[in-house]
């Protein structure tokens, strides 16, 4: 049956479909005959498997991290806005740098970057050695604050963790005393917005665990590095596949480190532990993947690797809210989106948050739109009384069926994605893509078709925004600025300990040292991103994307 055209025009909307945005069917009601047995006689909060919540009196013992995606334009510019983010109540701060600049290793001298000079800066500030990374760092005591150094991408977090490094190191800290967590994830650039030049993913994979081992020697309160479900689910994976397909990444990382012996496996399974995943708009399903989440991690390390430190198989989990799922049609109705996810994290019993800013489709966020995503967190967590029950939604009939459907559903992911040959496999197959990028189309058809409703996109529309809001300009001058500076810092260097630097880094690639503590002694010695990754180009290659367009 057809319902009548929407107010305002757009495709007539269709009855929905009664399932989940992941396409799991939905009954009208649950009752006790839908629940699974295991949830029946769940463990409660904080026991495991820690389906209810990885700590006994959850946030009552300690609240969630606001933790703020932040960067654009200069580095000073990113300092700023650091500044101004922990002032209004952040707990941590999240670098970003710069991706045309970043994400493929290029300085700002790079043709393929002067030919698109205008964009620089858009995306983070411009960081390009370890002098940029103290510019965006003035005036923030790293030893006080938890931090996301940058590198959220494989191939630049060696770059950008040992940039953050020698700016501690410069300043008389010690690295035993910085707290922060690194990334190094394989689902934005391999899955989602591959670059023309990146590594193979094989060797991303050597040297994410090259940093694991670097850490566990010489940084040994920072979490090496940490997958994020996130950008593989905003490029396109559901759900339960967002899911499946971490685990996957996670054990290949841990397969990896075991064939080592180098890193005690429960040490590199407490740091893996710490993962990203993406809340959107369907309220149940996230919440319910988060819960299984939890388990999935408990019973992988137990019966693969028999893991049983509790602290290692509790699973910590960062959100943020989808960036996707923010229009920029009536942005302002962004707010609300906002919030609701951020509602369904804390309901899930997530440990650090980042609830994407209203005016994100348009621009780098305001400080206006930033601070109101501070704002609504610290509301969720001030005035709604959220926080005082652990899982308050767990024993409900609907609530108990669908996180034993989706960890049903994940888990037949990650059997196919080991059929495929494992995560690297699946990644050079094209495997991951072809289904991310299936999902990317249906939710397409579904949005032009009216069968999944957007507020003032496809349905509801107006012909007059009320609410526009004119868009971040930030800085328009991070190249120019970019090209002095990178122009100064290579005369002011010494230029003869950067070569001896970048030839111990190229002999290092060539014989399958440590590629960490060689990234981290040539970024000491002034050496750049652009660099580092003409090295890496060099003597790694580069990958070729097994889709064909």
């Amino acid at each position: 049956m057809t319902s009548s055209p929407p107010a305002g025009g757009g495709p007539a909307a269709t009855q929905p479909a009664w399932e989940t945005v992941s396409g799991i069917p939905l009954q009208a009601s649950y009752g006790p005959q839908d629940v699974p047995e295991s949830a029946r006689t769940a463990a409660p909060p904080g026991a495991a498997p820690f389906t209810r919540g990885a700590h006994r009196l959850g946030y009552r013992s300690k609240p969630w991290r606001i933790f703020q995606l932040s960067g654009f334009g200069n580095p000073e510019d990113e300092a700023e806005r650091i500044r101004y983010l922990l002032a209004k109540g952040g707990t941590g701060f999240i670098m970003e740098h710069d991706r045309m600049t970043a994400d493929n290793l290029y300085d700002v001298d790079h043709p393929e970057v002067v030919a698109r000079r205008e964009d620089v800066g858009i995306s983070g500030a411009v960081i390009m050695s370890a002098a940029d990374c103290a510019l965006a760092l003035e005036g923030i005591d790293q030893a006080a604050h938890y931090a996301h150094a940058g590198g959220g991408v494989a191939q630049h977090a060696p770059f950008a963790m040992a940039a953050y490094w020698n700016v501690a190191l410069r300043r008389g800290l010690r690295l035993d005393q910085l707290n922060g967590t690194g990334q190094a994830d394989f689902f934005l650039t391999y899955i989602g917005c591959p670059p023309l030049h990146q590594i193979p993913p094989a060797a991303a994979l050597k040297i994410n665990c090259d940093i694991v081992e670097f850490c566990h020697e010489r940084v040994p309160n920072w979490v090496p590095i940490s997958m994020a479900g996130y950008n593989g689910a905003d490029s396109g994976l559901n759900a339960y596949q967002e899911l499946g397909a971490l685990m996957a990444c996670n054990i290949a990382h841990l397969d990896e480190v075991r064939r080592r012996g180098t890193v005690p496996i429960e040490e590199l399974a407490y740091a893996l532990g710490g993962v990203s995943f993406r809340m959107a708009m369907d309220f149940f399903e996230d919440i319910c993947k988060i819960r299984a989440a939890r388990t999935m991690w408990h019973d992988i390390l137990r019966t693969r690797y028999g893991i049983t430190d509790e602290r290692a198989l509790r699973l910590r989990i960062h959100i943020v809210t989808a960036g996707s799922a923010m229009t920029y049609q009536e942005p302002i109705n962004n707010v609300v989106r906002g919030t609701i996810m951020g509602m369904s994290a804390v309901l899930a019993g997530v440990q650090s948050m980042g609830i994407s800013a209203y005016d994100e489709a348009l621009s780098v966020p305001s400080e206006q739109a930033h601070q109101q995503s501070i704002r609504a967190q610290q509301i969720l967590m001030h005035e709604t009384n959220l926080t005082a029950v652990v899982d308050p939604l767990g024993g409900s009939y609907y609530v108990e069926a669908l996180t034993a459907e989706i960890e049903q559903r994940a888990y037949a992911f990650l059997a196919d994605i080991e059929a495929e040959g494992g995560f690297i496999a699946a990644l050079e197959s094209g495997m991951l893509h072809r289904v991310a990028s299936e999902n990317q189309l249906r939710l397409e058809r579904m949005i032009n078709e009216g069968t999944r409703q957007i507020v003032g996109v496809n349905v509801h529309e107006s012909d007059h925004d009320p609410f526009g809001i004119d868009g971040f300009r930030g800085s328009i001058d991070a190249w120019e600025r970019g090209m002095r500076r990178l122009e100064q810092h290579r005369a002011r260097r010494d230029g003869e300990a950067a070569a001896r630097a970048i030839d111990q880094l190229t002999q290092v690639c060539q014989s399958g040292g440590n590629v960490m503590a060689a990234v981290m002694d040539a970024v000491g010695a002034d050496v750049t991103v652009g660099e580092v990754g003409e090295v890496f180009r060099t003597v790694l290659g580069s990958w070729k994307f097994p889709v064909h367009f």
